[in-house]
C-alpha cells in the first residue's frame, strides 16, 4: 500500500475514534480531539479539571477504542518508585512473591497509562515515570522492560495543596499537552448528563465505545509517516520561530500584562523540545484536515496547550500561573503576526 493510500486509511480510523469516544464522553469536542492529536503526535498529556468531569472516562473511553492495555495507578503520599515496578506480597502458603507492578505487567501492550493525581506523588515517583515517558523503558530485575506504544496521561488535583508535590519544570515539559478540561455550559448538554440515566452507569456507557478499532501496534509508524508528510513552508518556519522568541520576551513586542514586571517575568521561554512537540502536533491537526502543508491555523490550534506549562515564570510570579500563563499565551497569539 502506498504512503498516500495509508495516510488516508489512518486518517478515517483517528476520526472514527474521536466518533467512538464521543458515544461516551458529551459536551467535550475539543478535548477529545487534542487527546487524539496527542495520540498520533506520540505525546504525554497532563489533564487538568475539576472533580467529576469525565476526565477517568474519556481516557478509559480513548483506551478502549484504540485498544492495547489500560493502567491506572493513584498518586499517594506513600507511594514509592518500586511501587510501579513490582508488587510484593505473601501468598496462601506463607512465603513472599513478588509480581511485576502496574508498568510491567502488560508487557509491550500495555498503550494507555493513567497516573491520576500525580502532584500527590514524591518527586522520586515522578522522576522513574519521567524516564518510562521519554524513553519508553524502565530497568528492573536485572534487564530492560520496553512499552513503545504507551501514552501516559497524568491528571493533576489544582483544588487540595495539603500533602502534594508540585511538578518540576522538567516534568512539566515531557508532557506534550496540558488539556483543562472543564464543566459544559451547554445547558442541553448540562441536563442529559443530570437526567439521562445512561450516563451515570460509566461501564455501561463504555460499552458504546467499538472496541479496538486501530492496529494500535502501528501507531509509532504512522505517526512517523504523518510527520514526514505534512510539510512547511518558510513563512511558517519564520511564525514559528517568532512565537518561540516571543515566550522568551514578550516584552519586545510590546506584551503587557496589568500589575506584572515584564522584564521580571520570563525566567525560562518554551525548550526546543517543547517546540517541537508543538510542530509534531500541528502537523497532525493539518492530517486529520485532510492537507498536506501547515497552516497558521494548525499551530494556532495547539499552541495554548502546548506553550502554556512550558513558560517558567520567575518566583515572585509562578504563584499566579493560573491566572497569567493562560493570559500570556493569548496575548503571544494576538501579537506575532500569523502569515
Amino acid at each position: 500500500m502506498n504512503s498516500d493510500k495509508q495516510l488516508q486509511d489512518w486518517r478515517e480510523l483517528a476520526l472514527g475514534v474521536e466518533r467512538e469516544v464521543a458515544k461516551a464522553v458529551i459536551g467535550q469536542p475539543q478535548t477529545i480531539r487534542l487527546i487524539n492529536v496527542a495520540l498520533f503526535a506520540r505525546g504525554h498529556v497532563l489533564l487538568e479539571g475539576d472533580v467529576g468531569v469525565g476526565k477517568t472516562t474519556v481516557l478509559r473511553a480513548f483506551s478502549r477504542a484504540v485498544g492495547g492495555d489500560f493502567e491506572r495507578v493513584e498518586g499517594t503520599v506513600d507511594l514509592m518508585p518500586g511501587d510501579l515496578i513490582y508488587h510484593t506480597y505473601v501468598d496462601g502458603e506463607g512465603k513472599p512473591r513478588i509480581d511485576p507492578g502496574p508498568l510491567l505487567r502488560h508487557g509491550e501492550r500495555l498503550v494507555t497509562f493513567f497516573f491520576n493525581e500525580i502532584n500527590r506523588a514524591r518527586p522520586q515517583v515522578q522522576s522513574l515515570l519521567l524516564r518510562a515517558m521519554a524513553e519508553r523503558t524502565v530497568s528492573a530485575f536485572n534487564r530492560e522492560y520496553r512499552f513503545p506504544h504507551m501514552t501516559v496521561f497524568a491528571d493533576r488535583n489544582k483544588v487540595e495543596k495539603e500533602e502534594t508535590f508540585e511538578l518540576a519544570s522538567a516534568a512539566r515539559d515531557r508532557f506534550m499537552f496540558e488539556l483543562n478540561m472543564s464543566k459544559p455550559t451547554d445547558r442541553d448538554i448540562r441536563r442529559a448528563l443530570v437526567f439521562e440515566t445512561g450516563f451515570h452507569d460509566t461501564e455501561a456507557l463504555l460499552e458504546r465505545v467499538a472496541p479496538a478499532i486501530l492496529p494500535w501496534e502501528q501507531l509509532n509508524a504512522i505517526g512517523a509517516l504523518v510527520q514526514d508528510s505534512v510539510r512547511s513552508s518558510e513563512t511558517i518556519e519564520r511564525y514559528v520561530l517568532d512565537l518561540w522568541e516571543a515566550s522568551e520576551t514578550p516584552q519586545r513586542l510590546g506584551i503587557r500584562l496589568d500589575g506584572v514586571d515584564m522584564n521580571r517575568l520570563i525566567l525560562a521561554g518554551a525548550s526546543p523540545r517543547g517546540m517541537s512537540a508543538l510542530l509534531r502536533a500541528a502537523r497532525v491537526v493539518a492530517w486529520l484536515a485532510g492537507r498536506t502543508h501547515l497552516e497558521p491555523d494548525d499551530v494556532r490550534a495547539v499552541l495554548p496547550s502546548v506553550l502554556g506549562h512550558r513558560v517558567f515564570f520567575t518566583p515572585i510570579y509562578e504563584l499566579r500561573r493560573a491566572e497569567l500563563a493562560g493570559a500570556l499565551v493569548e496575548r503571544i497569539m494576538d501579537s506575532v503576526a500569523a502569515p
